[in-house]
């Protein structure tokens, strides 16, 4: 893998660069965007984490039931239009009242005296005429706030208030005491609050903020557990209604772990003082809920339902100005929400989020850089798609076990845009190298060696090395005598289709054409990529070009022109091979005495009448029975002179061959004898030259 990462350094080196640009756009991002980026891959968690949780079989009823008698559309129809006079919520009061709840919670605000209930009007209209009289008279009427307050008296209540900048009014409540000091510095705080009017905070018997925050997407998503008023801490309408179901005088909070205590009741209490909300499944959401107006019109099953319970009475009508975007819903009523907030408390729950996304971004990140530049790209897809499935797999399981929260979205989606510029950047440099090598050696080599080195770069080693390789030198007959009677045109029409099948030749064998020089091709095997056995594919690449080079002459035009034989060498040997030149203009090319050598077999066949001249080096590694001596000669570059070889006619019989090795041998001890046995055989053979000149040149040292 390492190696495949120093081959793909340009996608290393992009990776890692849309790596730290990826990190340092976050870390730039403004606050906000990147808090509600995190908070709605929350939301994505969370979803998952209640659709798991729906799955599995129902758990008994929590012992602590949760009732909303909501002021709904047909509750204003029947009891009339919002805003109410206080006699009306008086009614609803009581009606829940006599329900015998545990306590009750109003999500909604008085904060001014009654205006419509006959003593109010009464009070009005003494003071605006001056008459004592009229004013006594709303001593004897029915006073709305009056009626709300003895209504309130009759059970638990916790009415509240909400947090406003422009006040600095004191907000009664109950004494928050620290066992041990606790860190409450992201504590929502105004300098004052907006509470009832006194006559029903005195008939209540608690008092807990309505207000809830919005993050910056407009969306609801906590619901405060304290809340800073001026200098006193105050707790939310879902605490407080908790604390007078428990009973509890005041609220205690205790350090490691920093907590809230409530009578038996402790929850975990973070910096901020709110509660983070899990979400809420509709359909329980539906099934805690009971229209105000079954309730007042005396619906026994339904006010059975309030016994025991902690009810919320609130509203779900927009012309109460309730309704609140969240995470899930766009359209929640404010008690709907304070309602999911006890119940998660009761159910133990208590998300909070892990500060573990820079870092998971740089782990991905890194994942995503060696996953595009050190693997294959099915490989690396596959272990970046599995990165990101371990990635969100364990931010669910957080939720679902340890109510922690990851956010998953901002690492995958730092782990895509890295994986992305990597691959694309090393597909562009693979690219550049497949095309380098493609024009380097289409030309050259088979088109499936070249698919070969082109999809995998590291067998090809360009800058130069040594290897042992198999020469192979071609070289036409009488070719300067062919130039004079050809016309320009022609010739060179030939010498194309001739040098073509001839490459094509090569190739098929797994040679590879290193160059063209005027008639003459030159070849080599065994480079750029190792190809077993490659003396004998030489040999039988050099076998068919003699018989396709003879059938190439008896065609029409070469015929015209008197097209000559092809010659062929063929030597084994070390060379140096890689790219020589400039840095326009590169060959790979090969340097050595087997290229030399094959150069001057080649010649040789001139001198014998052979066709295919192989030196001693590449016989020695084909079989033997293959070839037939022609003599010992001397080759440029050696230092002794060296037996060659032809491989035997096809049409010689094995009586004629073993005739010709028994004349080879008596070449040293008999030349006249051999010389003779020669003859016989060239009789024999008149198409073969060999024997003809081997008994010719014993016969003119014999007359010397």
């Amino acid at each position: 893998m390492l190696s495949r990462l120093g081959k793909t350094h340009s996608g290393l080196i992009a990776g890692l660069l849309a790596l730290a640009l990826f990190l340092a756009a976050i870390l730039l991002m403004p606050r906000e965007w990147r808090n509600v980026s995190r908070e709605r891959a929350f939301d994505v968690v969370l979803a998952a984490d209640r659709q798991i949780r729906r799955s599995k079989p129902q758990e008994t009823a929590s012992a602590v039931p949760v009732v909303v008698v909501d002021i709904d559309r047909r509750t204003l129809d029947d009891l009339g239009p919002w805003p109410w006079p206080r006699e009306t919520m008086a009614r609803l009061v009581e009606a829940v009242a006599s329900g015998k709840p545990a306590v009750v919670g109003i999500d909604v605000l008085f904060t001014q005296v009654d205006t419509r209930s006959p003593a109010a009007l009464a009070r009005q209209l003494g003071s605006l005429t001056g008459n004592q009289d009229i004013s006594a008279l709303a001593g004897g009427l029915l006073d709305g706030d009056k009626h709300l307050a003895a209504a309130l008296k009759s059970v638990p209540v916790a009415l509240g208030f909400v947090l406003d900048a422009d006040r600095a009014d004191a907000v009664p409540g109950v004494p928050v005491l620290a066992r041990r000091p606790v860190v409450l510095d992201g504590l929502w705080r105004m300098t004052g609050g907006l509470g009832p009017v006194s006559p029903l905070v005195d008939a209540a018997k608690g008092l807990g903020a309505l207000s809830l925050p919005g993050d910056a997407d407009g969306r609801i998503r906590r619901v405060p557990l304290l809340v800073g008023a001026g200098e006193a801490t105050r707790p939310g309408l879902a605490l407080e209604a908790i604390r007078l179901f428990e009973r509890a005088p005041a609220y205690s909070v205790d350090a490691n772990p920093q907590r809230i205590i409530v009578g038996d009741l402790e929850v975990p209490l973070p910096g901020d003082g709110l509660l983070r909300l899990a979400g809420a499944d509709i359909r329980k959401r539906e099934a805690r809920t009971i229209s105000a107006a079954d309730v007042v019109n005396n619906s026994a099953m339904q006010r059975a339902r309030l016994a025991g319970a902690i009810v919320l009475i609130g509203g779900s009508a927009p012309e109460l100005g309730g309704l609140r975007e969240t995470a899930t819903d766009p359209l929640v009523p404010s008690v709907e929400i304070q309602a999911d907030a006890i119940q998660q408390i009761y159910a133990r729950r208590a998300p909070q989020a892990l500060p573990l996304g820079f870092a998971l971004t740089l782990v991905m990140g890194l994942i995503a850089v060696v996953a595009a530049s050190a693997l294959s790209p099915v490989l690396g897809a596959f272990v970046g798609l599995t990165a990101l499935a371990a990635l969100w797999s364990g931010a669910i399981l957080a939720s679902l076990l340890g109510d922690r929260l990851i956010d998953p979205v901002m690492p995958s989606i730092g782990g895509l845009f890295v994986f992305m510029t990597a691959s694309v950047s090393s597909y562009a440099l693979v690219a550049r190298r497949e095309a380098r090598i493609r024009s380097r050696f289409e030309q050259h080599l088979a088109p499936a060696v070249v698919k070969r080195i082109a999809e995998n770069p590291g067998l090809l080693k360009l800058s130069g090395e040594k290897r042992e390789i198999t020469a192979l030198w071609t070289d036409i007959e009488d070719f300067t005598a062919m130039t004079h009677r050809a016309g320009p045109e022609q010739l060179v029409a030939v010498l194309d289709e001739y040098i073509e099948g001839m490459a094509a030749i090569v190739m098929k064998h797994g040679g590879m054409v290193d160059k063209i020089v005027g008639d003459s091709v030159h070849a080599f095997f065994n480079a750029p990529l190792d190809l077993k056995d490659h003396p004998q594919r030489a040999l039988d690449c050099a076998e068919e070009i003699r018989i396709w080079a003879k059938e190439f002459q008896s065609r029409n035009e070469p015929s015209h022109i008197g097209f000559g034989r092809t010659r062929i060498g063929i030597e084994t040997g070390e060379a140096i091979v890689g790219d020589i030149g400039i840095r326009s203009k590169l060959d790979y090319t090969a340097h050595g005495d087997s290229i030399n050598s094959a150069a001057r077999l080649e010649a040789l066949n001139k001198r014998y009448g052979s066709t295919i001249c192989v030196g001693p080096f590449a016989a020695a590694r084909c079989t033997t029975t293959l070839f037939r001596p022609l003599g010992v000669a001397s080759l440029r570059g050696l230092d002794v002179p060296v037996e060659v070889f032809e491989p035997w006619p096809p049409e010689a019989s094995a009586d004629w061959r073993e005739r010709y090795i028994a004349a080879y041998r008596l070449i040293e001890s008999d030349k006249a004898g051999a010389a003779q046995l020669f003859e016989g055989l060239a009789a024999e053979c008149p198409g073969d030259p060999v024997p003809r000149l081997l008994a010719a040149e014993l016969r003119s040292v014999l007359s010397t």
